[in-house]
């Protein structure tokens, strides 16, 4: 079963807390997962940031509504019991509760409401399924996504000698070849619109890695990584780095990770992706910060 979204959780949890006792919030988001029969997989499954599981993100926002309407609270931090609003709500047996059904309570009429602009925050449906984290992520990642696309459409235009630059900055950026200099001078032109070279893998120079960058059209063959594997040895290197602004092919990725040598593939998107990450090629533009309660602050000596 797919993990519910938030809304969906609504019902199942306040009936889980109906007892009126006191229960930590794992043991809501454990009855939640267990109720929803998710596999180890999915309530492992995060947050595209990787901050939080999904999970726990969506029983999370469940609770913070709920709290807002008035159906549970929190009688001590970590934990949650239902309150007579909320008892009295399970006495009606609705067939669910959503945001519209919390609609009716003018504490969350007031908390959904922006006073600034002094109207009502619009939930679109597809809005409705999301956490707000979620929503925030999902456009993160489109713009990361449109931001990958132009940068792998500006490799491929780049005249080979910004191709080098790009590949040598980035592998700098990840710690890779020392220093600039000494990274640009071990990694030479190869005069095919392509750059290869033997870099160190750390600071000291204790392990070298062989690096093969190409700017490729269309799919990576299994022949290309296999005359890779024979210029490792040529190289005496036991590790390489191929880097290909195409995608390899299935036998291509089979024969990398079959064979004893050490060879990571690393294709267009995963180029771009890189180079985002580590902010070559790219500037920032606009930074937003998402902040929450200190509960340690407000906590007593």
């Amino acid at each position: 079963m797919a993990i519910p979204d938030y809304q969906t959780i609504m019902l199942p949890l306040l009936k889980y807390v109906g007892d009126k006792k006191e229960h930590s919030l794992r043991q809501v988001i454990d009855a939640i997962a267990n109720q929803f029969h998710l596999t180890a997989e999915e309530r492992r499954e995060l947050l595209p940031s990787g901050h939080q599981s999904i999970i726990n993100n969506r029983v999370g926002w469940a609770c913070t509504y709920m709290k807002k309407a008035g159906l549970i609270s929190s009688p001590q931090r970590g934990y949650l019991s239902i309150t007579e609003r909320g008892s009295d709500v399970l006495r009606q047996k609705p067939s669910k509760i959503d945001l519209e059904f919390l609609g009716q309570f003018e504490e969350f009429i007031a908390f959904r409401t922006f006073k600034r602009e002094k109207r009502t925050i619009e939930t679109t449906e597809e809005e409705g399924e999301r956490t707000p984290e979620e929503t925030l992520e999902s456009a993160y990642q489109n713009l990361r996504i449109n931001l990958a696309n132009d940068l792998l459409q500006k490799i491929k235009a780049s005249p080979p000698s910004l191709f080098e630059n790009i590949v040598v900055d980035l592998l700098v950026a990840m710690g890779y070849g020392g220093n600039r200099k000494d990274a640009g001078a071990a990694i030479g032109k190869s005069g095919d619109e392509g750059i290869d070279g033997i870099i160190k893998e750390d600071p000291l120079g204790l392990d070298i890695i062989y690096i093969q960058a190409k700017r490729w059209e269309g799919t990576v063959g299994r022949r290309e990584i296999q005359a890779f594997a024979g210029s490792l040895q040529g190289k005496h290197a036991r590790k390489g780095i191929f880097i290909a602004t195409a995608n390899y092919s299935k036998e291509a990725q089979e024969f990398a990770s079959n064979i004893e040598n050490k060879i990571i593939l690393i294709d267009g998107d995963q180029l771009t992706q890189l180079m985002i990450d580590h902010n070559v090629g790219i500037s920032t533009s606009t930074t937003y910060e998402t902040k929450k309660i200190d509960l340690d602050y407000f906590t007593e000596e």
